[in-house]
């Protein structure tokens, strides 16, 4: 169901290729697409605090994590495309499983836009992209017996899976308001009458030079980097405060 919840969230995003419409009408459906995730959101947090993980120590290990998030996120906004929120997310994710940085992505965003006023149409979709990239860490492949006691290795898969999830995570965002971004007639502009793939060339040169080369360049190496400074540190003492085992 989670998978489904996803799926539909990625459908919102990846509309442009799918469905023909004209610049205008684009950005006025926009707010009605993000509504519509409302229920998705709702659906994805009742599934995730199932039995297994809604216990006082699941609450109150995700209260402390997204408020430490929501707090990381509002000192950093995003500047220059440096989110270090991504630090907090792909250790949790990787510490605790796929559904807990799946929440936990979820509930970062929504407290950081309660306490910063920053909700608008965007919010949902950056809900689910964070929560992508918790509940991805938490996907990685776990470490042999022999290796799991060589950290750096474990740090480097993180590093390498946070610098991929950057460059990802900026791609889907710029999906909600590409087609309304830029006018009409360039090599960049999103086009009602194209074929999906020519749309499809069309949005990867608008993300290229725009977010790639610069703002998800910054977010992937201060991610990297922080996850190298941080890292091993933050990994063992989330590790210390074990949930359960999976």
């Amino acid at each position: 169901m989670l998978g489904a919840g996803s799926l539909l969230a990625a459908a919102a995003f990846a509309w442009p290729f799918a469905v023909s419409a004209v610049p205008a009408d684009a950005q006025a459906a926009v707010p009605f697409v993000a509504f519509a995730l409302v229920p998705a959101l709702i659906v994805a947090l009742a599934l995730t605090l199932d039995r297994e993980m809604y216990t006082a120590k699941t609450v109150a290990l995700l209260g402390v994590l997204s408020a430490i998030g929501a707090a990381v996120r509002i000192a950093g906004t995003g500047v220059g495309g440096v989110e270090a929120v991504f630090v907090l997310l792909i250790l949790a994710g990787r510490a605790y499983g796929a559904r807990f940085g799946f929440l936990l992505g979820l509930l970062t965003i929504a407290v950081s836009s309660l306490l910063w006023g920053g909700f608008g149409p965007w919010t949902p979709f950056q809900m689910f992209a964070c929560a992508w990239v918790g509940a991805g860490a938490g996907l990685l492949p776990r470490m042999r017996p022999g290796l799991a006691r060589r950290p750096r290795l474990e740090i480097a898969l993180l590093v390498g899976y946070g610098i991929a999830a950057s460059y990802l995570f900026g791609l889907v965002m710029n999906l909600w308001f590409w087609p309304f971004a830029v006018g009409g007639g360039t090599d960049i502009s999103y086009s009602a009458d194209a074929a999906p793939g020519q749309n499809l060339a069309s949005f990867a040169l608008y993300s290229l030079v725009t977010s790639t080369l610069t703002w998800d360049t910054v977010r992937a190496v201060t991610t990297a980097v922080g996850l190298v400074l941080v890292g091993p540190a933050v990994l063992a003492a989330l590790r210390r405060a074990k949930l359960s085992p999976r």
